[in-house]
């Protein structure tokens, strides 16, 4: 059995080096690497689980560090459920998920990273964001008349206006890191033909029934436009500060044990300690534990 530890070359395959100019048709939304099945997934997912949790231990304790997790996809692709999976062990005190909806008046009234900033996770934390500024290259792209409710001066509804927000997203995300937050941003790459599948699953089970919104499947209709606009963004916004990673989705089981695998060899990579206890705070704790035992000594003799 393959060690979790041992999935780097699968990490490797998933990145998107920078500068690299995206196809998507290159990248198989069936593939699972080596990894045989749901058994053995489930396993390597158990472990990589266990690992995050000691090494969220650590990185809250430390408290220097941020981990930003960006999910993007095509509806049905996993989202919620790959969320669900990693993150299962890890302490919520230390974890925060928002998923962000279409934009309200009062975010149409900021500017478009100004929810995603008050949504940053804190020193010591994981913020997990469900969808995220990406939205407004790729949802705003493949629908531009959204632009006319953003109120944006004249002078930056130009032709550049895609390219302007990933110079922008490149260098906010810069900000981040520079400051101490690790951003991995995740494209869950599901194929049209299993979306339609779990779209009928959505139907067919009355359980299920309220995840289905018929403006999916009007958005299947622009299925081509949307995969273009990814490839952009893929191409355009994947750099070594704030790297893409291009998780296949068809398969559930591997979709979540290569998300774990990423965020596991991102926090061993930040070589995490638990912050070193000085001699003063030795001779402290010393002398509570003396004052500790004396106490329990003292209650023994009393009749």
């Amino acid at each position: 059995m393959r060690a979790m530890k041992n999935l780097r070359p699968l990490v490797s395959r998933l990145a998107i080096r920078p500068s690299t100019r995206v196809s998507l048709a290159d990248h198989d939304p069936r593939w699972t690497w080596t990894v045989k099945g749901k058994r053995q997934a489930k396993a390597l997912l158990d472990e990589g689980v266990e690992r995050m949790a000691a090494q969220q231990e650590r990185l809250y304790a430390q408290n220097t560090h941020a981990l930003l997790l960006i999910f993007q996809a095509m509806d049905a692709a996993g989202k919620d459920s790959t969320i669900k999976h990693v993150m299962s062990g890890v302490n919520p005190q230390g974890c925060q998920v928002f998923s962000f909806k279409a934009p309200s008046a009062e975010e149409r009234d900021h500017d478009y990273l100004w929810r995603s900033v008050k949504a940053l996770p804190e020193r010591g934390r994981i913020g997990i964001h469900n969808r995220s500024y990406y939205e407004e290259v790729l949802v705003v792209r493949v629908h531009p008349e959204l632009l006319d409710g953003q109120q944006l001066p004249a002078r930056r509804r130009t032709k550049r206006i895609w390219q302007d927000r990933f110079r922008e997203i490149n260098a906010f995300e810069r900000y981040l890191t520079d400051n101490g937050t690790v951003v991995l941003k995740f494209f869950l790459h599901v194929s049209k033909e299993e979306q339609r599948q779990r779209f009928l699953d959505r139907i067919e089970r009355p359980e299920k029934n309220w995840k289905f919104s018929a403006r999916d499947v009007d958005e299947r209709e622009r299925w081509g436009e949307y995969m273009h606009a990814y490839e952009d963004v893929l191409s355009h916004t994947s750099t070594d500060c704030a790297p893409w990673f291009v998780v296949p989705a068809d398969r559930k089981w591997f979709t979540r044990l290569a998300v774990a695998a990423v965020i596991d060899q991102t926090l061993e990579d930040l070589k995490l300690r638990f912050p070193p206890v000085t001699a003063a705070q030795r001779r402290e704790i010393e002398q509570c534990r003396t004052r500790l035992l004396d106490e329990a000594r003292q209650s023994r003799r009393r009749p």
